[in-house]
């Protein structure tokens, strides 16, 4: 089999609060069950066919970092929502979900362009949403830790990825965290969020795997410790 092919965006300016760790996470459950990874790192610039990716991970990163990657995001648009469309699975985290929506308007009222596969608007606020999260969602009940201070709205035909429990979540008011669209899945929660979610890093393996053979199905892991460590944040924050 070729190696699952993870496109991991804007590594050096967008990743913050350890995001890199959910590559490290989709790589050593891969490994658990033999199967190869390759992690193409995208830097800004660089030509990527996004066609020829399995999974798509970006993360989060400081205002400056968006700055810096929203135009290159741009000219790969067409690329990336058709790909969304082709049912790629992709995790965004905090910036890069941000701007996956329309756009995202700075404190400094700066408008920065974004790709629209979610149909979804961020504007920096002037609270900062900060703390461990606990929302429902269709992969089960799941943890991490916020800390942003933009405030996303969906349109009313955008799913959100699920329902808070505990913390902001998207704007601190609508009860929703992030978004889902086709396998895309935008959130806030930083953490990195897949050690403590296996569930989620599993369907991201498998719809990936899927995509090529249709009937295949993933070799379950001990997930005790994930749980507990879950389950642990989950209760110690209510």
């Amino acid at each position: 089999m070729k190696p699952l092919r993870i496109a991991y965006l804007y590594p050096a300016e967008m990743n913050i609060y350890g995001d890199r760790g959910n590559v490290i996470v989709l790589e050593q459950r891969c490994r658990w069950r033999g199967i190869r990874t390759q992690i193409d790192e995208i830097h800004l610039g660089q030509d990527y066919d996004f066609a020829k990716a399995d999974i798509v991970f970006g993360g989060g990163g400081q205002d400056m970092g968006q700055e810096l990657v929203a135009n290159d995001l741009m000219k790969r648009r067409r690329g990336l929502v058709a790909a969304a469309e082709d049912g790629l699975p992709m995790l965004l985290i905090c910036g890069l979900y941000q701007l996956f929506g329309r756009r995202f308007v700075t404190a400094e009222g700066r408008e920065l362009p974004g790709i629209g596969l979610f149909g979804a608007e961020t504007v920096a606020g002037s609270t900062r949403m900060i703390g461990n999260i606990v929302t429902d969602t269709p992969f089960g009940r799941l943890v991490g830790f916020e800390n942003h201070s933009g405030q996303t709205r969906l349109d009313e035909t955008q799913a959100a990825l699920g329902t808070i429990v505990l913390g902001a979540g998207n704007d601190g008011t609508s009860g929703k965290e992030g978004a889902l669209r086709h396998n895309a899945i935008g959130t806030y929660l930083h953490g990195p969020i897949l050690p403590k979610n296996p569930n989620l890093a599993d369907f991201l393996i498998e719809t990936a795997l899927r995509r090529r053979s249709p009937n295949c199905e993933l070799r379950g892991l001990d997930d005790t410790l994930e749980h507990q460590a879950a389950d642990l944040a989950a209760k110690l924050n209510r």
